[in-house]
C-alpha cells in the first residue's frame, strides 16, 4: 500500500474519531447564554458534567490537528488545491487555539464558577472566549473542504451531502460571529447545530476515506460530456 493510500486512512480514522467526539460534546454541551451570570451558575449546577464535556472536547481538538497533519504530508488529493491545502492548514492552527478554551473551561472556569468568584471567571471566560476564536477559523476551513468535495466527480460521500455540509459549516462560522463577536443570543443555538451538522459529514469523510477511497479525483467541470 502507497504512502498515500497510507496517509489518507490514517487521517480518516483521526478525523472521524475526532468528528464524532466533538459531536457527541456539541449535543450535551448546548448554546452559551449571553448573560454571565446565567452561564456561571449552569456550569457550578452541573460543573462535573461541564468538565468531563471540555476535557473531550480538548482531546477531539487534538485529533483534528494529528488528522490534519497527517492529511499535510500525504500528498493525496485532499492537498491537491491550494485552497483545500490552506484549509489542511488552517485546521490544526484554529484546533490549537481552541483547546486552550477547552482546558480553560475544564478547570479554572468550573473552579470559579463552583467558588463564586466572578471576577475570576469573567476575565477568564474573556480569554477563552478570546482563544476560542480558533473555532471559527476550523469553521472555514471545514466549509472549504466540504464545498471542494461537492465538487468532486467520483468524491468519498455524496456531493449532496458534501453541499450540506458545507451551508453547515458557514452557518457555523456565522453563528459564532453573531454570537461571540456582536453578542446576539441566536448566534449560539445557531453554532451548535451548524457544528453538530458539520461534524457528523466529517465523521461520514472521515470512515469514508478509511475505506480507501483515496485514487485522484476529478471535478464535476472536468468530466468529459457524453454528447
Amino acid at each position: 500500500m502507497s504512502h498515500i493510500h497510507v496517509g489518507a486512512r490514517a487521517a480518516g480514522v483521526w478525523l472521524a474519531v475526532a468528528a464524532i467526539i466533538l459531536a457527541i460534546v456539541f449535543v450535551f454541551h448546548g448554546p452559551i447564554s449571553p448573560d454571565l451570570g446565567v452561564q456561571m451558575e449552569k456550569i457550578a449546577d452541573g460543573s462535573m458534567r461541564w468538565a468531563v464535556l471540555h476535557w473531550a472536547a480538548a482531546a477531539a481538538l487534538s485529533f483534528f490537528a494529528v488528522a490534519s497533519l497527517i492529511a499535510l504530508t500525504a500528498g493525496s488529493r485532499l492537498t491537491q488545491e491550494w485552497w483545500t491545502l490552506s484549509a489542511w492548514a488552517v485546521l490544526p492552527v484554529g484546533a490549537l487555539w481552541t483547546v486552550s478554551t477547552a482546558v480553560a473551561e475544564a478547570t479554572v472556569i468550573i473552579d470559579a464558577a463552583v467558588a463564586g468568584n466572578r471576577a475570576v471567571f469573567e476575565s477568564w471566560w474573556m480569554f477563552a472566549a478570546g482563544i476560542g476564536n480558533g473555532f471559527a477559523f476550523m469553521a472555514l476551513a471545514f466549509t472549504v473542504i466540504a464545498v471542494n468535495e461537492a465538487q468532486i466527480a467520483h468524491a468519498t460521500v455524496p456531493r449532496w451531502a458534501s453541499s450540506i455540509a458545507a451551508v453547515a459549516g458557514a452557518a457555523s462560522f456565522v453563528g459564532w460571529v453573531l454570537g461571540s463577536w456582536l453578542g446576539f443570543a441566536f448566534g449560539a443555538p445557531i453554532w451548535v447545530v451548524g457544528s453538530i451538522a458539520v461534524c457528523l459529514w466529517l465523521a461520514w469523510f472521515g470512515l469514508s476515506l478509511l475505506r480507501g477511497e483515496t485514487v485522484p479525483a476529478t471535478r464535476t467541470s472536468d468530466v468529459p460530456s457524453r454528447a
